[in-house]
């Protein structure tokens, strides 16, 4: 085989895989622009956590502070999970809530969480989630469910045991996860919802957020 031919072979290779890494589905959740954040649900629970608008190398992030407070940010979002199953999140924990007992009412806080939720009833109770936390002191790929509701799973995608104060980023497949911890085969969401809160706690928290997407790979 001639050397000219082994690089027409080559070329027609990394051709055709740069061709398939074009063809991963992206839905972006949140743009992180003032005019999206005008149109974001604000679900108060107690008080106001405060959420500020930055920039970096990489885009736009959202800060989150609080303590005390607990407000989240979301909207109504149908992704087919048939299509895109894997929800991407950047984020960072600056300030953490290390020393709580976060599968408690009392230490039921997290200084980020990216909620995914599928109606499956009438009314927000009877809803099912997977709520994805950066914990300040579990592992990652632990998980319980909410002391509040057993429709909603806390898991943890990040820890600050590993990485604190430092970018993050993690992927996670919803729909398989959704099977395994709700028993439920879901092909399409309808909501997803950031927060951070310390209303339990009373802790200060300071975290951010970045790029948060679903894909197809």
């Amino acid at each position: 085989m001639s050397s000219m031919f082994k690089k027409f072979l080559l070329f027609i290779f990394f051709t055709l895989f740069v061709i398939q890494i074009s063809k991963a589905e992206i839905v972006k959740i949140f743009d992180f622009t003032k005019s999206e954040m005008e149109t974001l649900q604000v679900k108060k629970i107690k008080g106001l956590t405060t959420y500020t608008l930055n920039s970096n190398e990489k885009g736009n992030y959202l800060k989150a502070e609080t303590e005390g407070k607990a407000s989240g940010l979301g909207k109504k979002i149908k992704i087919d999970l048939l299509k895109t199953p894997f929800l991407n999140i950047t984020w960072k924990v600056e300030k953490d809530l290390s020393g709580i007992t976060e599968n408690s009412k009392k230490g039921h806080d997290y200084a980020a969480r990216v909620f995914v939720i599928k109606k499956t009833g009438t009314t927000a109770l009877s809803n099912r989630a997977m709520n994805y936390v950066f914990s300040s002191n579990n592992s990652i790929n632990e998980n319980w469910p909410s002391p509040y509701t057993k429709k909603s799973i806390d898991y943890v995608l990040s820890t600050t045991k590993e990485h604190k104060n430092e970018w993050v980023t993690v992927k996670v497949n919803v729909k398989d996860h959704f099977k395994k911890y709700h028993d439920l085969d879901v092909k399409e969401l309808t909501g997803v919802a950031l927060m951070t809160d310390t209303d339990n706690s009373k802790i200060k928290a300071i975290s951010y957020y970045q790029n948060i997407y679903f894909s197809s790979e």
